[in-house]
């Protein structure tokens, strides 16, 4: 099983040829005597990354770094050291990121991640509400993290949802749609999948 070695040293140098949202992320994770660097790319664009590695304690590929594709939301195993028998390896490593993709990127496989909006997705449920449960069949099937919270469980929200709604046309005990929290912003109005990215780019 693969797991985390929280006694690497990592000393991170990033390059960014072009504009990106977030930075590539590098995570390790141990298999036996090797251990596997994997470039994270949280952004909703493809990448271009290429890697080179320095340290002790570990043998690696003499080949030189070539630019690896990252497609957007996704992990890729981007280079893989051997262990040295009886010795702690100690890594540092340098990045080249470019949005500018190459026809030469190498295309290795790569595993699809889940990412946090602009705006963090909360949705509170209610009894009532008829289009929840396919808002969030959609949501997660989407490349977005969220949560679900039963505004039953949150009676500060509920009182403040109770009263701001007291004099409209929909008052709280007769709402039917999803109520929905974009990083601190509630809408009462968003029912589908689509209206609720509509609205993240509204307020981005």
């Amino acid at each position: 099983m693969l797991k985390k070695l929280p006694f690497i040293v990592l000393l991170l140098f990033t390059f960014v040829l072009q504009a990106q949202d977030r930075p590539i992320k590098i995570i390790d994770e141990q298999k036996a005597n090797r251990l596997f660097l994997y470039a994270v790319n949280e952004n909703e664009k493809d990448l271009d990354v290429m890697i080179t590695v320095t340290g002790t304690g570990f043998r690696q590929s003499k080949a030189k770094p070539r630019l690896t594709r990252i497609p957007a939301t996704s992990k890729v195993n981007i280079k893989s050291l051997i262990i040295e028998r009886g010795k702690t390896p100690h890594y540092e490593y340098e990045l080249v990121v470019n949005d500018s993709l190459s026809r030469r990127a190498l295309k290795r496989p790569f595993e699809l991640i889940k990412i946090e909006a602009k705006r963090p997705i909360l949705i509170y449920l209610t009894e009532k509400c008829t289009t929840c449960d396919t808002l969030i069949a959609n949501l997660g099937e989407s490349i977005y993290l969220f949560k679900t919270e039963k505004l039953s469980d949150q009676p500060k929200m509920q009182e403040y949802l109770s009263k701001s709604l007291a004099n409209s046309a929909t008052p709280l005990e007769s709402l039917t749609t999803p109520i929905v929290n974009l990083g601190g912003k509630i809408f009462v109005d968003i029912e589908t999948y689509e209206q609720l990215m509509d609205k993240l780019k509204e307020i981005e």
